[in-house]
């Protein structure tokens, strides 16, 4: 399942390949993959990718006018580079973003596609869309505490609550909870 390490991870392989790159068009192969009609994606043709950035668990495609593309990959959800013009497969592909350079293609696994796109408009708009809470990296332990404590959650509850901690799903819960115990019983890593 793709969370903060593996979002990270591509977020910083696109912004490296798409920054500067003109978005020429878009394939969808999946109607249900689009979860917004405005902006319709027409309105990102032509333009120039800005950066590419992490908000929560989505990969956020910054365009100029104030324009994003948001995906969010959910549990099987994945991205291919491939020559430009690729073909979406035809078994489990959903997307294609084409760019003169090559084309970003997104498939999914599985029977039940969960991955989703959203169009929008203005910074204020993304953010009201897809609130986040805390940065871990960027927390110091009083701010971890306090995020923690403010609501009445188990702990494994409160790690994959996206309001409370951006990016933490499921698979990185258990690990931090096992780390943890582990460290109550046997010590901290020598």
């Amino acid at each position: 399942m793709p969370e903060y390490p593996d979002i990270t991870v591509y977020v910083e392989k696109l912004e490296e390949r798409l920054r500067g790159q003109i978005l020429s068009g878009t394939r969808l192969r999946s109607p249900f993959l689009l979860r917004t009609v405005e902006p319709p994606l027409s309105e990102f043709e032509g333009l120039p990718v800005e950066k590419v950035l992490r908000r929560g668990k989505r990969i956020v495609f910054a365009f100029p006018v104030d324009r994003f593309l948001a995906l969010h990959l959910m549990v099987a959800g994945r991205l291919h580079w491939k020559e430009a013009g690729a073909p979406v497969p035809k078994a489990n592909g959903l997307m294609a973003l084409d760019f003169p350079s090559g084309s970003l293609v997104l498939t999914e696994s599985g029977t039940r596609k969960r991955a989703a796109l959203h169009a929008v408009r203005g910074q204020a708009a993304l953010e009201a869309l897809f609130p986040v809470g805390l940065e871990v990296f960027e927390a110091d332990a009083a701010e971890f505490t306090a995020a923690l404590r403010a609501e009445n959650h188990t702990l494994k509850r409160a790690l994959t609550d996206p309001g409370l901690f951006s990016g933490i799903g499921n698979a990185y819960s258990d690990e931090i909870l096992h780390r943890a115990a582990c460290r109550r019983c046997c010590g901290p890593p020598s």
